[in-house]
């Protein structure tokens, strides 16, 4: 029920996987149950891994006006080089890990007002990424996190808004095609390229398009690449699979296992949070009920995503660390991969994180500040200091549209987005590029440093904690 990984042996003809019932397996048939991390905030940034308010693509405007173009530059292309390093893929392997998932946004490939022209360097620095944990005996998931038009609703789409467009216009979904298209050609060959993650938590709004949209992609990439797996996700950010009939060919279906414990909000564990009771029994029903269609279909079990936020309170983060350890042994009871989210950022999830005394910061602490009191990160934030704003908008919402339930999590989320992460986020991200007004290029380069590995630090309860599940 829980084989260790088993890497392939120097005289297979391949590492390469492929589906064979509800396992992966190499060439030579031997069971590999990836197991790892997602490189989170690395070639798609999210708010709450770097520090910034709302989206990237606000984020990274607000920067180039304050530094302009040559230091905006010189920040950025350090940031790239050094998130992720060999240094990294080589600690990931020490601990026993298989796997990295490499999330990635299209503006990477793409400008919007150049479609369907490639661009070389975002294939360069997934080259990069993959070869050094090819180097340590890591598998890669490649995994496209914003797409254009924005495929869910959420910040992690670098969506500014909270509408999805991808799934009403052709022209997005167009592109998305191309650009898969172009990656099954250059990893084609690639052994230690596990497989392909299309979209991640994607989240169709009636449920009718992504059917037919998957069906097209699917059929788009196996014609060029009859060999990598596919990897999945159901609508509804990976947790419905409803959408799927016969399992296709070589395919993974990817959950995400976000368990209730687990979020900035929530209480003890065992414990009540968010007025239910959760245990170890309620996180393993929420987890079977996410997993029945692979289970049902004898397909393997991949959590794409899950992972408790940290406070720094050690009462609350010692629940956190009970809950992670009572998914990964029911993980492990199910025979079900995983990639923990995320593996590094500034203190809230990382495996390592950068230090708190580190020049990055103290330059952005009077924002991170502030963020916290006006609870502005949807994810890993509080919202006790805006209640008084947000309780009357729930109660009228609640009183006057009694049967109102926007997808994907119904009324409460969808009014803290619009609060939380657009109307108070987005003024917060000139205080965040003002904290970098003045510097130069060799001082924007020293900020970046701070995310190289040997300036990080280790969460040790949490690499603890996965060690006795590798």
């Amino acid at each position: 029920m829980n084989p260790r990984t088993t890497m392939p042996a120097a005289g297979d003809s391949s590492p390469q996987l492929h589906v064979a019932g509800h396992q992966l397996v190499t060439a030579a048939g031997e069971p590999v149950r990836l197991r790892g991390v997602g490189l989170g905030g690395w070639l798609n940034m999210e708010n709450f891994i770097t520090g910034f308010p709302s989206t990237e693509q606000l984020h990274r405007k607000a920067l180039l006006d304050v530094l302009g173009q040559e230091v905006y530059e010189a920040f950025f292309d350090r940031f790239l080089e050094v998130f992720f390093t060999d240094d990294d893929a080589e600690l990931l392997a020490e601990l026993g890990m298989n796997c990295v998932r490499i999330p990635f946004h299209y503006r990477h490939f793409e400008d919007d007002n150049r479609p369907m022209e490639l661009k070389e360097a975002g294939f360069r620095l997934l080259d990069r990424a993959i070869d050094a944990c090819a180097r340590h005996g890591i598998y890669t998931v490649l995994d496209l996190h914003a797409a254009p038009g924005f495929h869910n609703q959420r910040w992690h789409s670098d969506n500014p808004t909270h509408r999805s467009l991808f799934w009403q216009h052709r022209h997005f979904q167009d592109r998305v095609v191309h650009l898969w298209e172009a990656l099954a050609d250059r990893y084609r060959t690639n052994p230690w390229v596990a497989g392909y993650n299309p979209l991640n938590e994607p989240a169709d709004h009636d449920g009718d398009a992504i059917g037919p949209f998957y069906a097209r992609l699917h059929a788009a990439i196996r014609a060029v690449d009859p060999d990598h797996v596919i990897f999945l996700d159901g609508n509804r950010h990976a947790t419905d699979f409803e959408l799927f009939q016969d399992p296709w060919p070589n395919t993974v279906y990817t959950v995400h296992d976000y368990a209730l414990a687990g979020f900035a909000d929530s209480g003890a564990y065992p414990g009540v949070s968010r007025g239910t009771y959760v245990d170890r029994a309620y996180v393993e029903t929420q987890f079977r009920k996410r997993s029945a269609y692979m289970r049902d279909t004898g397909t393997p079990i991949w959590v794409g995503e899950f992972g408790p936020v940290y406070s720094g309170d050690p009462n609350q983060d010692e629940s956190r660390y009970r809950v992670l350890s009572d998914q990964l042994d029911i993980y492990d009871e199910h025979d079900a991969g995983w990639s923990l989210w995320t593996y590094k950022d500034i203190g809230l999830q990382g495996l390592v994180h950068v230090a708190n005394d580190s020049p990055y910061l103290r330059r952005i602490g009077p924002v991170l500040e502030k963020k916290a009191r006006l609870g502005v990160d949807v994810w890993g934030g509080l919202d006790t200091g805006v209640r008084h704003v947000l309780e009357p908008l729930e109660r009228t919402v609640a009183e006057e549209f009694p049967l109102f339930n926007p997808a994907p999590h119904g009324p409460r989320p969808w009014i803290h987005v619009l609060v939380r992460h657009i109307l108070l986020a987005e003024p917060m991200v000139e205080d965040f590029a003002r904290c970098f007004a003045g510097i130069d290029a060799e001082e924007a380069r020293a900020l970046a440093d701070c995310f190289t590995l040997d300036q990080c630090v280790r969460r040790t309860p949490l690499i603890e904690a996965l060690r006795k599940h590798l």
